[in-house]
């Protein structure tokens, strides 16, 4: 629309509002008045403000946590089963090595695990989320929060975690497995470890990995490398602390290559 002197114009903010656009009231007055309807509040950009702060809320409480690892699996294993004292197990195990454990915060495995580490005299921590069927956090939690958007709660699970344990699970564990897988392949993260738990449960997916998306391209051979599956707690264990180890010791030596480039620099 061609702007003229007869036009109404008003600048909100950075916006520049004309002719049918210019709202009759100002955004004070529409904060100050209580009548009306409330569905601002459901609106996008209050949206933008409730992602914000569960943002904030979730970085000002984890970011203290020390070395951690994100263990995952489905809610529906039952306590008793195989897989439950499994996750028990590994949550145990992690925190006798030195890490605090991070789940959904949910029932079955992520309650599991969190029980494992709680039991222990380990550091346990929940990340749950809202859902339309009621499922409140686990008992075996020094940490709880719950978000209501998935991929904030993804963004916790990977900024404070330094590994991911993957047990048998549904289409959420399948989400959370192949995001990390993701953001590893493509560098967007620090390669960290990656442990498949149950050869049974996750052989057939590797297995069609391996002879169905591999031979047609769509991965590398590399990329079979991302994930390392075991049935063994300590293998689990293991190949955790000895992968942060090659990374530590990665580390020393480019700091090592950077303070003699930078010690020539000034000598010259």
């Amino acid at each position: 629309m061609t702007s003229d002197v007869s036009t109404p114009e008003r600048r909100q903010g950075p916006a520049v509002l004309r002719g049918r656009a210019v709202p009759q009231t100002t955004t004070d007055q529409r904060l100050l008045d209580g009548r009306g309807s409330a569905d601002w509040v459901h609106a996008d950009p209050w949206r933008v403000m409730r992602i914000q702060a569960e943002f904030v809320e979730g970085f000002g409480l984890l970011a203290e946590l020390p070395q951690a690892v994100s263990v995952f699996g489905s809610a529906r294993t039952k306590p008793g089963s195989e897989e439950y004292e499994l996750a028990v197990e590994i949550g145990a195990r992690l925190h006798e090595a030195g890490y605090a454990v991070i789940t959904g915060g949910g029932p079955g495995i992520m309650e599991a695990a969190n029980k494992g580490c709680d039991d222990a005299g380990g550091l346990s921590v929940g990340l749950g989320i809202e859902l339309p069927f009621e499922q409140k956090l686990n008992d075996y939690l020094d940490i709880g929060l719950e978000f209501r958007y998935f991929f904030v709660r993804k963004t916790m699970f990977v900024k404070y975690a330094q590994a991911f344990v993957v047990l048998p699970g549904g289409f959420g564990t399948l989400d959370e497995l192949f995001e990390a897988i993701t953001l590893v392949q493509t560098g967007k993260i620090t390669r960290f470890p990656i442990v498949l738990v149950g050869t049974e449960f996750w052989g057939g997916l590797l297995e069609w990995i391996r002879t169905t998306m591999l031979p047609s391209g769509k991965i590398s051979p590399e990329d079979l490398d991302l994930v390392h599956l075991t049935d063994d707690p300590d293998e689990v264990v293991r190949v955790i602390v000895e992968a942060h180890r090659e990374q530590e010791r990665q580390a020393r030596e480019e700091a090592a290559a950077r303070a003699a480039a930078q010690a020539g620099a000034d000598g010259t």
